[in-house]
């Protein structure tokens, strides 16, 4: 079974780490509490490991355990349904649809992937650094659980910095890069004919929305329609169809209509449309 993006992305970054520690899962074995058996789970993305496991690697490694300790947190809030979405409005007349029914992916960065990581990661760091020192203090070195760790997040929530541009100065920009992508609004969600996932999302403290996907296949390229010209994201690698692409921003006021088009890479398939309206 394939697993989640944001927990496939967990492991691949958990792979490179292993590499640079030279040491088989035997040796992973040796030198920490986790099984064999167990670190070929969490190394292939099969389980979400323990925080304590990130952090062990990391230390073998002998490198910051901050960019895979901020991917488990969000591969963790995705599990734990923690990953707040809206429920679906109707879509458009234009070809039958679904709802999707799978909690999304985080935000992320498109092109460059260490950028896309750091990106994604700087919302969360802040939080995790109170989480881990409040389990030092608290715990004597043991993790939190699921809930503490979503108690502390939301208590920590004005920790996080402001965004980069507001309005129109965003227009055209990474909703990451500029800090839009936290704590979103997902005006509706859709499922296409041949299983990709789509979303619009909108930024209250930036006032601006794009649209994302996952799920995906190579070729693939979703099109938003907003004020503005039309903004798109189009699949060209396996990497970028097991996790997932996002478009630039549109500047968007409340009572806005906001359009997405799925264009698969089968162009007899036909492109699939939906829309939203900004709350």
């Amino acid at each position: 079974m394939t697993p989640p993006p944001e927990r496939a992305e967990l492991a691949a970054a958990l792979r490179e780490v292993r590499q640079r520690t030279g040491l088989s899962l035997t040796g992973l074995e040796e030198r920490t509490p986790f099984s064999r058996s167990s670190w070929g789970r969490y190394l292939k993305g099969d389980t979400l490991p323990p925080r304590d496991a990130v952090r062990a690697l990391c230390r073998l490694a002998g490198e910051s355990d901050g960019r895979c300790l901020a991917l488990w947190e969000i591969a963790e809030a995705a599990g734990s349904g923690r990953a707040a979405h809206a429920p679906a409005r109707a879509p458009s007349h234009e070809a039958p649809r679904e709802e999707a029914d799978a909690p999304p992916p985080p935000e992320g960065t498109n092109g460059n992937r260490s950028l896309r990581v750091a990106l994604a990661a700087a919302a969360v760091l802040a939080v995790l650094a109170s989480l881990v020192t409040a389990a030092v203090l608290l715990t004597g070195g043991e993790a939190p659980d699921a809930t503490a760790g979503a108690t502390a997040s939301s208590s920590d929530a004005a920790v996080v910095p402001p965004p980069r541009c507001r309005g129109a100065s965003c227009a055209g920009k990474d909703p990451m890069n500029m800090l839009c992508g936290v704590d979103p609004d997902t005006l509706t969600t859709y499922r296409t004919t041949a299983g990709a996932r789509l979303e619009l999302r909108h930024s209250p403290r930036c006032g601006t929305s794009w649209a994302r996907m996952w799920s995906t296949r190579i070729g693939d390229r979703i099109e938003l329609t907003a004020p503005g010209p039309p903004r798109s994201a189009e699949v060209t690698d396996e990497l970028d169809a097991r996790a997932y692409l996002y478009t630039a921003m549109a500047r968007t006021a409340p009572g806005t209509v906001v359009r997405a088009c799925f264009h698969p890479a089968d162009g007899d398939a036909g492109r699939e449309c939906f829309d939203a309206r900004v709350r």
